[in-house]
């Protein structure tokens, strides 16, 4: 991660390391979104049923291939930060993907309702 702000790369980090303590993938980077798929495996991933956007869409296309069988290999690179444009994240997107973990897990699926009902 180069000229990464500090908040970004912890972010990153602990991210990854929560994704994992829910879902037991053992991916380091969850939510990296440089990635290459096999054509067997988008043809098996139901792709009208991936249902989040932003970092929760990184982390459930890798959950869901890892559930489907296949095997997740990772290649460190050197990601260089952007230069132009401005980040996508923003609290919707965190919190979609902070509940969407538990979600994919199978967790809490009622109360993620709820909350959302109530906030």
């Amino acid at each position: 991660m180069q000229n990464w702000p500090m908040g970004r790369i912890l972010m990153s980090y602990f991210a990854s390391v929560y994704a994992n303590m829910v879902l037991w993938m053992g991916v380091k980077d969850t939510t990296a979104g440089f990635k290459c798929y096999r054509r067997k495996v988008l043809e098996t991933i139901n792709l009208d049923a991936i249902k989040f956007i932003g970092y929760a869409f990184q982390i459930e296309m890798k959950y869901t291939a890892w559930k489907s069988g296949f095997k997740i290999i990772e290649v460190p690179i050197t990601f260089v930060d952007r230069k132009e444009g401005q980040s996508k994240m923003s609290k919707g997107i965190f919190k979609e993907a902070f509940w969407g973990v538990l979600e994919m897990r199978g967790k809490i699926r009622e109360k993620i309702k709820l909350i959302d009902v109530v906030m």
